[in-house]
């Protein structure tokens, strides 16, 4: 799997606003990577998301369980 690279990128107006909770010590841990690639907390929990999102395997985890199942 390649690793992620958060990036500068254009803004966009095609976003909501959503709420979410977050445990203190992952946001500050947002808040120093942001810090240092010069990007907002938002726009790198973006990337995050969209990174996990395009390398999410639940199709493999559920066909692995059923081949568990059936040995």
């Amino acid at each position: 799997m390649e690793k992620f690279k958060p990036s500068k990128k254009p803004l966009t107006n095609d976003k909501i606003v959503i709420s979410i909770r977050m445990n203190i010590d992952k946001i500050n841990e947002i808040d120093k990577i942001a810090g240092t690639i010069d990007v907002s907390r938002k726009e790198l929990i973006n990337q995050c998301i969209e990174y996990a999102l395009e390398n999410l395997n639940i199709n493999n985890e559920k066909e692995e369980e059923e081949k568990k199942n059936n040995s």
